[in-house]
């Protein structure tokens, strides 16, 4: 691992680096921690790294969460993700599950209270758990320092999003730089879904692992804030009225629209 110098403490911004930087065959010994959380946009990211880089664990958090089935898949998916490439299931390493109850103790929020969905007075949505991305960073950055994992793994995205602050690229960038120059270490942060939309997001899984893959993020995800696993639906379970569901099924069906357009063009 490459540490900074005292006297450059400017971190390497992840879109600075190329996708050559990235591939397989430029991976060497690396290590990446994933923050997965079990849903659908942390289980892409994991397979995104899964791709790139030499070894590659896990980092979930226990805060208290109303739709804390999200932590139960969690153990499930490692062992799909892993049968869908030898290769993978060589580089996946071990897991970690961070105790981050105190968080829902202070927040007053419809992801850690029984508490109406809705836009708050702030304009922000009450689904908004203040410092939370913020806290998963600094947790990750402390386990990514122990085990000498030098790249840090991310799903934030500011394209179809809730608008939560602590998503936004200047955010993360932020982020880095404070765990850097806290922990004088030289970590990149990766945030593959920044830019991308979510029929955009179901278009990469597929990149990735084909319609195996695409499967295994319907059927064995969660992203429901609610916590709902009895409904089915063609992008997957969950209630289909969260802001959550309703990104994700606007943006599977606009993937799915897009795929049978394109076989449909002579």
């Amino acid at each position: 691992m490459t540490t900074d110098s005292p006297r450059s403490p400017h971190p390497e911004s992840a879109r600075e680096r190329s996708d050559s930087d990235l591939s397989p065959s430029g991976r060497g010994e690396e290590t990446a921690l994933v923050l997965f959380s079990g849903g659908q946009d942390s289980t892409v990211c994991l397979a995104w790294a899964l791709q790139r880089f030499a070894r590659v664990e896990t980092v979930g958090f226990a805060y208290g969460q109303r739709h804390a089935v999200e932590l139960t898949v969690r153990p499930r998916l490692r062992e799909m993700i892993t049968a869908l490439d030898p290769a993978w299931a060589a580089r996946l390493g071990a897991d970690h599950v961070v105790d981050m109850a105190g968080l829902a103790a202070i927040s007053e929020t419809a992801l850690t209270r029984d508490v109406a969905i809705e836009v708050a007075q702030s304009g922000l949505p009450t689904t908004f758990v203040p410092g939370r991305n913020l806290l998963f960073f600094c947790y990750a950055g402390a386990i990514a320092y122990r085990r000498g994992a030098r790249h840090i793994v991310a799903g934030m995205c500011e394209t179809d999003f809730s608008g939560y602050p602590d998503c936004r690229d200047d955010t993360i960038k932020a982020m880095q730089l404070a765990l850097n120059l806290g922990m004088e270490r030289r970590f990149v942060i990766h945030t593959p879904l920044m830019w991308i939309d979510k029929a955009a997001t179901f278009a990469l899984a597929h990149q990735i692992g084909g319609d195996a893959f695409v499967d295994l993020l319907v059927e064995h995800t969660h992203t429901c804030y609610l916590g709902d696993r009895s409904q089915w639906h063609p992008w997957g379970y969950g209630c289909g009225e969260c802001p959550a569901c309703q990104l994700r099924a606007q943006g599977f069906a606009k993937w799915q629209q897009a795929r049978t357009s394109a076989l449909a063009a002579p």
